[in-house]
């Protein structure tokens, strides 16, 4: 970040690798939190949605401050300096990472990290080929993949003055600002009322939900809204909030879902895993929604079939309704995977070896650990 807001005129290049090493680093203090969580999800299962709670709500949190700051830096000092003020979360990061309470790990013995990798590398395969695993993972996959991204052709139809309301790209941060405040609502109303349903109950619900929520986008398209004398800018803070909160209360089960089925011994890692397929199938979400709109014409000043387009995610959105199958019928406080269940037992880790087969670190943990 301190590089891009130094050069203003700094290569492509450097700038793709400045912007991919940022994210890396991002995705590597996710994962490490993320692993933390799936952790202590796997030795206080009754306070697995809590925790994933917890953290939705500050990360909801974050954004809404995000969004509403982020507008007003651009235009006071402008994009590189935005860059120089993205050095302070960083710093932020590291300095959580100092008040992290880690056991020392001593004697450290670098010769058996590649055994310990090729464990985990086994550990992880037995694991995902079990039943009860993978076709929980392969339902998130699906719901994910099938909510095609189109947000980039309704920016563009924000700001257009033609067709659309015509918003400022300043206004336009600052809706997406005040509707991050339906991911929180989302956060605070999975903990206190929906959180101790039934995994496959709740997804029915809210995957439906979501879907309908999403026709809110038609409405707005077609100018409907403005039949009822309901102005753009409030209509669409309605209608991003709606679909945040909605968003949100879909991806709360599947997290605790997800932190239930890493198996002991390589939680940390294998939530990893799971996060890594999610992140597939959102990057899948984001090629089939460029996809639709390539296929429909819709360009940064062309609109004619955009709400063709928000009918198609609307309905694909409802359709890994029909695939719940794939969700155990348990509820957050159950076991899917007992806490210290063998993930095969030709992997088998010798405690009295201290070996720790966790991806994380690879070395060896302390003693009795």
């Amino acid at each position: 970040m301190l590089l891009l807001s130094m050069h203003e005129n700094l290569h492509l290049v450097l700038a793709i690798l400045s912007l991919t090493a940022g994210s890396a680093g991002v995705a590597i203090a996710d994962v490490t939190i993320d692993a933390c969580v799936a952790q202590n999800s796997i030795s206080h299962p009754s306070l697995a949605a809590d925790m994933q709670s917890l953290c939705a709500f500050s990360s909801s949190v974050g954004a809404l401050l995000g969004f509403s700051i982020s507008g007003i830096f651009v235009h006071l000092i402008g994009p590189t300096g935005v860059f120089g003020l993205m050095t302070i979360p960083a710093g932020l990061v590291i300095l959580v990472g100092f008040l992290l309470d880690e056991p020392r790990v001593h004697n450290l013995s670098y010769r058996q990290v590649n055994q310990n990798f090729v464990d985990a590398g086994k550990a992880m395969w037995t694991a995902f080929k079990r039943e009860d695993v993978w076709r929980p993972c392969l339902y998130m996959y699906l719901s994910l993949a099938l909510s095609l991204n189109i947000l980039e052709g309704m920016f563009y139809w924000y700001t257009d003055s033609k067709d659309g309301p015509s918003f400022s790209q300043e206004s336009v941060g600052f809706i997406f600002s005040i509707s991050s405040v339906g991911s929180l609502l989302g956060a605070i109303l999975y903990q206190y009322a929906l959180k101790d349903y039934a995994f496959r109950d709740l997804l029915f619900w809210t995957q439906l939900l979501y879907g309908l929520s999403g026709m809110l986008d038609l409405i707005l398209v077609l100018r409907l809204n403005l039949k009822f004398n309901i102005p753009d800018y409030v209509f669409v803070v309605i209608v991003e909030s709606i679909a945040q909160m909605t968003n949100r209360l879909k991806w709360m089960p599947m997290l605790v879902l997800s932190s239930k089925l890493c198996p002991s011994g390589i939680e940390g890692t294998f939530f990893a895993l799971l996060m890594s397929i999610d992140n597939v199938g959102l990057l899948t979400s984001s090629w089939g929604g460029g996809f639709v709109l390539h296929v429909l014409k819709i360009t940064r000043t062309q609109f004619d079939n955009i709400w063709l387009a928000i009918l198609i995610r609307n309905i694909l959105r409802i359709t890994p309704i029909c695939m719940l199958f794939l969700v155990p019928r348990v509820d957050p406080n159950s076991f899917i995977l007992l806490p210290r269940e063998s993930v095969d037992s030709k992997v088998d880790i010798d405690a009295s070896e201290t070996k720790n087969v966790e991806l994380m670190s690879l070395v060896h943990t302390v003693d009795g650990i």
